[in-house]
Parts: structure tokens; C-alpha cells; sequence
């Protein structure tokens, strides 16, 4: 594993939206975090499509592939993204799913060399496994570790420019420890066998799209982190603290930092709102996702996700119409003119100043927007890479960090906390804190109590 041991930034104001240590180039004239935003737009086919392989096919390709990349051109745009997040179907029908990636390339392409414009294809593919049903043993080619893998040839065969998945390794665990509010089984969860999964599943992804000329974007904690902010809700909400959820996001920057490590180079995918922490330390571009993906969720943080990014989502919307034209020509309006805001920006010499902007105006509406703020974000990173090889020190010394900057706001006045959002956190730090320093004890104790309080956390899924 290529172990970060430093960060890629000497300074958190060094960090901008469209400019990445680590520039990438790839697709039809695609260039990402080189000096400008680009949109990158995701959908879903409507419920029904899935009936038929021809149907599906039409659906993502002759509806929304064209609609989407016919509005970019119709309103200007110069370059465009789309991200074709697999519907489950998918990850088991391998050959419809060939044919619809094909179809879709043939058709990118053919609008590049018609109209110029700059043109890429991310591929999300759906991670099936079963934690009953081994994360890792393949038994036959139909079982879900072996139709998985076949997903990633699949794409990366058939013309994927960029492959992405948002793995699912220690959600058995981190469902147990946001219902119950546990930050112990969060850090074992997702720092450690999250963490183990997320290195296993890369070093072979990784492969595979070196193999067949895909860049492999990486991994995200969707699974888990984003569930712990959707829990967390709103002002009205009160299922999850956002204290906790804020920590469990720090957490998981760790984990998704594994697929860095094991050969992926990014663009990171849209739902990791941790990827400003894994830009800090790596370098690489990050798509990101805020205000413009209502379609899809609602956040506390919708303008400060700009603040660093380098392709701006809007997340999943449904193909359907709307008053403007389709849901997702709507959409790629929508992230269209944010993009042409922040390289207007860019181009003017303020993009610094539209960051802090962006930043500003949600650092203190929540916990877990303010330990995403870039300088709380690099301080998060700093923290990571300082820890060492131990993948519990790191995801650790991030938690604390998270606590430490949290309170630090909170007595300083600049982030309101509720008393159960203080308890919360009080009670994190105790809990963090009267932890081991040494890993194996950690390992020793969670493997045991873990494995009786969650029935399907089984230790030889991470080879544990």
C-alpha cells in the first residue's frame, strides 16, 4: 500500500475549487482539477425502465445520455460529465449492462465529434454483497464478490472512462453504532474493517481499469457516513446527534482514503463529502455535491461542498419532466451555471474569495459542516497521516481531532451546540480516549464484542 505519510498541501489555503495538485486527463478532451469546474450529472432511469434489456438501454442512453448532453451544448457549456450509477439489476445482468455502456459511449462520442464539446463517462457500480454470503470468498461466478468484479470488466471493457463504487465493507457494524450511538463500534466498523475492505477491493479494482485504460476514481462512505448525516437530518431532527455524525465523517475519511492508497487517482465521487479531507493529503480532484443535489437529499452544507471542488453534482434525480424540460436536462442547468460561477471566478482572480464565501455561510450551521470547512478539513488530514500505518491510529487521531475542533468552536462561540449535541460529544471524546494505544487489544476486544452483539458481522469476511 502506498501509505500517505504527508500532506499534499503545505497549507489549507492552498486548497481551491477547479485546481488540483494531482490534475487528471482523460475521456473525449476531459481535464479535471487543471484550472476550471466541470458538471458532472447524475441520474437514475425511472421505475419500469428495468422491464426490458432494450428498454433500460433506451432509457439511459437514447432519453437521458442525449438529453443531458444536448442541453450542456444548448446552454454553452464546455465540457460535461455523466455519472451512470448502476441500478442493481445491472451488477447481476453483466451482458445487458455491456451493451447499455457501449451504447452510451457511441453515443458520447458522437456529440464530441459533432459539437467538440469535452465529454466523460463515470461508471458507479452496485456493490451486492451479503455479509451472510462472504465479502471477499468467491464460490461460483454468480455469487456477489465474483459478479462484482465482473462489473468492473464490464464497464471498464466497454468504454468506461472512470470507474467508481460506493463498497459497502463494516456497514453490519456502523448500522449497529449510529441506531445505538456507538462511536467505538463506528471507529472498528468503518476505520478498521472498512478500512481492510476498502484496501482489499482496490487493489484489485485498480487492476482492472489499468488494464483496460479506465481511470479508477475510488470509493466513498456513503454507506454509512452519508446514512449517519441523513439521520442526523435538519434543525427539526433529533434521530442521530449531529456531533456524532460529524465524527463518524471523519472516520470515514480514512477509509476512503484506503482507495487511494491501493491504486486509485480519483476524481473522487460526489457523495464522499469526506473528499475534502482526502484531497488535502492526496492532491487528486474531487467531485463534490451540495445545494444542487435537493433532487436527491437535503444537507446543512449545500454552498460550502464548493468550496474545494472540482466537479460539482447534483446527485441522483429520477428521469422525469419537469416544466424546463427533462429532470435532468433541469439539472445539469442548475450545476451548469454554479460551474460557470466558480471558473468566472477563476478566471477573475477571486476564486479565493468565493471560497470563503461558500465556506462562510454553512460553517456554522452544523456540526459536521464546520469540521468540513477546508482549514478544519486539513487539520483532519493532518491528523491522518501523522498516525502512522495503523489504520485504528488514523481513523482514531481523526476522530479526536474532529471532537478537538468541534469544541474548540463551540467554546469560542462560533458553532451553536445543543446540550444533547454536547453531552453527545462529551461522551465521544471519554469514549475515544479510555480506547488503547495499541491496536491489536483494540482488535482483540471488538472482534469479540461485536461479533455477539451484531449477528452479521462475521471476522473472516476481512480475513480477520
Amino acid at each position: 500500500m502506498n501509505r500517505f505519510t504527508r500532506m499534499a498541501y503545505s497549507s489549507p489555503e492552498d486548497m481551491v475549487f477547479g485546481k488540483a495538485k494531482k490534475p487528471l486527463s482523460y475521456g473525449l478532451g476531459m481535464k479535471v482539477g487543471a484550472g476550471s469546474v466541470v458538471p458532472e450529472v447524475n441520474y437514475a432511469p425511472r421505475p419500469g425502465a428495468e422491464d426490458s434489456p432494450e428498454k433500460l438501454r433506451k432509457e439511459y442512453v437514447d432519453y437521458i445520455t442525449r438529453d443531458v448532453i444536448s442541453r450542456a451544448i444548448n446552454m454553452g457549456f464546455p465540457s460535461l460529465q455523466l455519472e451512470t450509477e448502476w441500478i442493481s439489476l445491472m451488477g447481476t445482468k453483466l451482458n445487458m449492462s455491456a451493451d447499455i455502456v457501449t451504447s452510451q459511449k457511441e453515443c458520447v462520442e458522437g456529440y464530441h465529434t459533432m459539437y467538440g464539446i469535452n465529454l466523460a463517462v463515470r461508471h458507479t457500480i452496485p456493490d451486492l454483497r451479503l455479509f451472510e454470503q462472504h465479502l471477499r470468498r468467491r464460490v461460483n461466478r454468480n455469487d456477489y464478490p465474483s459478479l462484482l468484479m465482473g462489473s468492473a470488466e464490464v464497464a471498464c471493457e466497454n468504454g468506461a472512462d472512470i470507474l467508481s463504487i460506493e463498497s459497502i465493507g463494516g456497514k453490519e457494524v456502523t448500522d449497529y453504532a449510529i441506531t445505538h450511538g456507538d462511536i467505538t463500534a463506528y471507529l472498528f466498523g468503518a476505520g478498521i474493517l472498512g478500512a481492510l475492505d476498502v484496501e482489499n477491493l482496490w487493489s484489485e479494482l485498480s487492476n482492472i481499469c489499468k488494464k483496460n485504460g479506465t481511470i479508477p476514481g475510488g470509493d466513498t462512505n456513503c454507506a454509512s457516513s452519508n446514512m449517519a448525516m441523513f439521520m442526523a437530518g435538519g434543525f427539526l431532527d433529533n434521530d442521530v446527534q449531529k456531533t456524532f455524525s460529524a465524527i463518524a465523517r471523519c472516520i470515514s475519511a480514512a477509509r476512503t482514503l484506503c482507495a487511494i492508497e491501493a491504486g486509485a487517482t480519483g476524481p473522487g465521487k460526489d457523495c464522499g463529502y469526506e473528499n475534502i479531507v482526502v484531497k488535502a493529503i492526496t492532491g487528486i480532484p474531487i467531485a463534490q455535491e451540495g445545494k444542487n443535489c435537493q433532487c436527491a437529499h437535503c444537507d446543512l452544507m449545500g454552498n460550502l461542498m464548493a468550496q474545494c471542488c472540482d466537479l460539482w453534482s447534483n446527485e441522483s434525480v429520477a428521469y422525469h419532466p419537469e416544466f424546463g424540460g427533462t429532470s435532468v436536462q433541469c439539472w445539469t442547468g442548475q450545476i451548469g451555471y454554479e460551474c460557470s460561477l466558480m471558473n468566472t471566478a477563476i478566471a477573475s482572480k477571486k476564486d479565493k474569495l468565493l471560497r470563503d464565501l461558500y465556506m462562510i455561510s454553512d460553517r456554522g450551521r452544523s456540526p459536521e459542516s464546520f469540521i468540513l470547512a477546508y482549514d478544519n478539513a486539513w487539520a483532519i488530514g493532518k491528523a491522518i497521516v501523522e498516525a502512522g500505518d495503523s489504520h485504528y491510529l488514523r481513523a482514531k487521531a481523526a476522530a479526536l481531532t474532529g471532537a478537538r475542533l468541534l469544541m474548540e468552536g463551540y467554546n469560542d462561540k462560533r458553532l451553536g451546540l445543543t446540550e444533547k449535541q454536547l453531552s453527545t460529544l462529551n461522551r465521544i471524546v471519554r469514549d475515544l480516549e479510555s480506547l488503547p494505544d495499541e491496536e491489536d487489544l483494540f482488535m482483540e476486544e471488538s472482534i469479540r464484542r461485536y461479533a455477539e452483539d451484531v449477528p452479521s458481522f462475521t471476522p473472516g469476511n476481512y480475513d480477520l
